[in-house]
C-alpha cells in the first residue's frame, strides 16, 4: 500500500474521533525513516487511545497489518510507526513540552481538508 493511501486512511480516523490540532508533514527527499509525519492532541489519555484505536481499526479495514504502537494506556503520548507513515498522538500538554514538530520543519506541512 502507498503511503499516500496510509496517510488519507489515518487522517480520516483521526478526524473521526476528534483529533486536535492535527499536522501532517511530507518528508519524502528529506527523511529516509519516514514519507510522513503526523500529530495531533487529545483532549484526555481516553481520546488518545480512541485516536490510536481508530486507527489500528481503518489498519484493519484496508488489511495493513505492519504496525507497531510505542506507548501503553498510561503513556501521555502514543508512537503508531505504519512504516512510511509515523503517527504522534498526543495529549496537549505532552506536545507542548516535546514540540515535535520543529523536528520536522524542513518538511512540507499537508493540507488537511476538514470534513
Amino acid at each position: 500500500m502507498k503511503s499516500e493511501q496510509v496517510l488519507t486512511f489515518v487522517l480520516k480516523a483521526i478526524s473521526d474521533v476528534h483529533g486536535e490540532e492535527t499536522a501532517a508533514y511530507d518528508m519524502r527527499g528529506i527523511s529516509i525513516l519516514a514519507d510522513y509525519y503526523v500529530v495531533t492532541s487529545a483532549g484526555s489519555n481516553r481520546q488518545l487511545h480512541a485516536i490510536i484505536n481508530a486507527i489500528i481499526e481503518e489498519c484493519h479495514e484496508y488489511n495493513f497489518e505492519q504496525y507497531r504502537i510505542e506507548g501503553n494506556k498510561d503513556s501521555n503520548w502514543v508512537l503508531l510507526d505504519l512504516g512510511d507513515v509515523v503517527v504522534n498522538v498526543f495529549t496537549k500538554d505532552a506536545r507542548d513540552f516535546y514540540n515535535l514538530e520543529k523536528l520536522w520543519a524542513d518538511g512540507k506541512q499537508v493540507t488537511i481538508k476538514e470534513d
